[in-house]
């Protein structure tokens, strides 16, 4: 991963609570902004991923910086090409 990528998280497929434990990791790295990017139905996923983070284990530590949403094409074979959502929620740690 390249410098400028060490503090970004992709949410997907797993428990959101691997991707709280990948965000500690990132966070115990001494960064302080974390991006958390997802698309299509993993947005939902990488809200509560980041509402876990902020109410449950980093009470007053983490502030939400910028929201940026937006809309990504896809090319797939069998369904040709489509439009999803995506999301890109920045935070800064104090």
């Amino acid at each position: 991963m390249d410098k400028s990528e060490e503090n970004v998280i992709f949410i997907g497929r797993k428990a959101a609570m691997n991707y709280v434990m990948a965000c500690f990791t990132v966070i115990q790295s001494g960064v302080k902004e974390l991006v958390i990017k997802a698309r299509g139905k993993s947005i939902s996923k990488a809200v509560d991923v980041l509402e876990i983070l902020k109410n449950r284990f980093m009470k007053d530590q983490i502030v939400i910086d910028k929201i940026e949403t937006g809309t990504e094409q896809i090319e797939s074979k069998d369904r040709g090409t489509f439009s999803v959502s995506t999301i890109e929620i920045t935070a800064k740690i104090k």
